[in-house]
């Protein structure tokens, strides 16, 4: 089956994508974010939003609560057509 969201794969990524999906592997533990494969498909929305993800998400001291996060995750997961 077909994605219906364009990503890439940090295995096939190229050039700078495959060093921002490596730096992103070492500061997550290994992993890149859902969310990092879907907007490095196009750098000029890709890096801004990725930055405010990391802002609202990632930071000791985000603005949002976790249970705010964890909303946002919801819907965000749930318009996309995304797997729980």
């Amino acid at each position: 089956m077909t994605p219906r969201i364009k990503t890439v794969d940090p295995k096939e990524a190229k050039g700078l994508r495959k060093l921002m999906m490596r730096m992103t592997q070492r500061q997550m533990g290994g992993m890149v974010p859902g969310i990092q494969q879907i907007v490095m498909t196009d750098f000029h929305i890709g890096i801004p939003i990725y930055w405010l993800y990391g802002r609202l998400n990632l930071r000791k001291g985000s603005p949002l609560s976790r249970l705010q996060r964890e909303m946002l995750a919801t819907v965000v997961t749930g318009t996309v057509g995304g797997a729980p």
